[in-house]
C-alpha cells in the first residue's frame, strides 16, 4: 500500500528513518531502577468496542482520550509522555490521561475492553490481532528499531558467541510472546531453523531483568534500553551481545531492512472511523513530539520529562535517552518497507500467523499524521 492509500466508504477518511548510529553503552553513573514491561500480545484478547471516554461515539465528545501505555518509563514509549509533557495535546484541543499500564499485552487488552481509547504499543500487535479478527490500526509511527539486544551473561561470554551456541540454554525475555520472545525465536529459525534450540525465561524488564544477567540467572537475555547501560555499568565494562538492532547495520544484518517499525499510537479501526479528527489531533501531537526529540539533547528532553522516570540519576536517564532517540522515527510516517518487515518477522517467529493472508493495507494508516 502507497502512503497516500484512501479510505474507503466505511473506513477513515483521507488525510524514513534518519540514519541510527551504533548505540555505545552508557557507564560512569549509578544504576537505574527503571520499571520497565513487555511488549507482548495477549494469548486470547476480550471482544471489546471503541473506547469508553466517547460515549457518543464521535468527534464531538472525544476531546477527552485516555492512552495505555505499554510501560511508560520505556524509552521506546518516551515521545507519547514527551508529548504530553510539552503540552502538545492541550494544544491540539485534547484532554488525554495516560495511563502507564505497565506491558503492552496489557494496553492492548485494555483498548480492546473498552477501559482505554488507544494505545501507544508495538505495531506487530496489529499483525496478531487480524489473525484474531480483532481489527485495530496504528496511525502514527514512533520507533524505526525494536532496539533490542541479545546479551550474553557474564559466565557465558567465552562460550556463546553465536546464537548457534544457544543450544540447550536458557534465554531470557521479558515475557513468553513478548516482542523479546518473538526476536529470540526469529534469530534461532533464521540462524539455526529451530525454535526449540533454547529454553525461555521470563525476566522482566528493568532491575530484575539486570540482576537476571548480571547473577548469570540465564545463560543470556533479549534486552531493551536503558537496560543494557545499567547492566554495563553495574559490570563494569560492555557486555557481549550476539546481535543488536539498535543501528541501522544491524537491522540490515538480522532484518535486511533500514526500518521496523515498532512503538506507535493505534486504536481499533471503528474508534478511527467515528473520531477521524481527534485520531488527526493525536498524530500531529506526537509527530511535533518526535521532531522536539530528533532537534534536542538527551539533557534538554530528560529535563521535560517527569522526574521519577530518572529514577534519581538525570545524568544517566539523559545519556540513555541520546542513545535510544536516534531509533525515533522523524516524523511519524510508516514506512512501508519496514511494514513488510514485521510482517516477515511474524511469519517467521510466531505460529499464530505463519503463512496465513494478511493485508497489511489494513493495519496502519499514514493520513492522520500527514493531513
Amino acid at each position: 500500500m502507497s502512503p497516500s492509500k484512501k479510505h474507503t466508504a466505511g473506513r477513515v477518511p483521507p488525510h524514513r528513518m534518519g540514519g541510527m548510529s551504533r548505540l555505545g553503552s552508557v557507564l560512569g553513573v549509578a544504576a537505574l531502577a527503571f520499571a520497565l514491561a513487555s511488549c507482548g500480545t495477549p494469548a486470547a484478547a476480550p471482544p471489546g468496542q471503541g473506547g469508553g471516554s466517547d460515549s457518543n461515539g464521535g468527534d464531538a465528545a472525544a476531546t477527552k482520550v485516555t492512552i495505555g501505555v505499554g510501560g511508560q518509563t520505556l524509552l521506546t514509549y518516551l515521545p507519547t509522555t514527551l508529548a504530553d509533557q510539552l503540552g502538545y495535546f492541550t494544544d491540539e484541543g485534547l484532554d488525554v490521561d495516560l495511563q502507564d499500564l505497565q506491558g503492552g499485552s496489557k494496553a492492548l487488552t485494555a483498548m480492546l475492553g473498552g477501559s482505554t481509547d488507544v494505545t501507544s504499543g508495538y505495531y506487530e500487535h496489529t499483525i496478531q490481532m487480524q489473525i484474531k479478527h480483532q481489527p485495530i490500526e496504528a496511525f502514527v509511527d514512533i520507533g524505526l528499531s525494536s532496539g533490542l539486544a541479545l546479551v550474553v551473561s557474564p559466565k557465558n561470554e567465552d562460550s556463546i558467541k553465536t546464537v548457534g551456541d544457544l543450544k540447550g540454554k536458557n534465554v531470557g525475555v521479558t515475557a513468553p510472546g513478548s516482542s523479546t520472545d518473538m526476536f529470540l525465536k526469529y534469530l534461532l529459525v533464521k540462524k539455526r531453523d529451530k525454535t526449540s534450540d533454547a529454553s525461555v525465561s521470563a525476566i522482566g524488564a528493568g532491575s530484575s531483568a539486570v540482576a537476571a544477567v548480571e547473577n548469570n540467572q540465564v545463560d543470556a537475555a533479549v534486552m531493551l534500553e536503558p537496560d543494557i547501560s545499567v547492566l554495563a555499568k553495574r559490570l563494569g565494562k560492555d557486555p557481549a551481545i550476539i546481535e543488536d538492532v539498535r543501528s541501522t547495520d544491524g537491522l540490515q544484518s538480522v532484518f535486511g531492512t533500514d526500518a521496523w517499525p515498532s512503538a506507535c499510537l493505534y486504536a481499533q479501526t471503528d474508534w478511527l472511523k467515528k473520531n477521524p479528527e481527534t485520531a488527526k489531533k493525536l498524530a500531529h501531537a506526537v509527530a511535533k513530539a518526535l521532531a522536539y526529540a530528533n532537534t534536542h539533547t538527551g539533557a534538554e528532553i530528560a529535563a521535560k520529562m517527569p522526574e521519577k522516570f530518572s529514577a534519581g540519576d538525570k545524568a544517566l536517564y539523559a545519556a540513555a535517552i541520546d542513545n535510544v532517540k536516534v531509533t525515533y522515527s522523524k516524523d511519524g510516517v510508516f514506512p512501508e518497507d519496514g511494514l513488510k518487515a514485521v510482517l516477515d518477522t511474524q511469519r517467521v517467529a510466531n505460529p499464530e500467523v505463519g503463512d496465513k493472508k494478511i493485508d497489511l493495507s489494513t493495519t496502519y494508516t499514514n493520513e492522520f499524521v500527514k493531513g
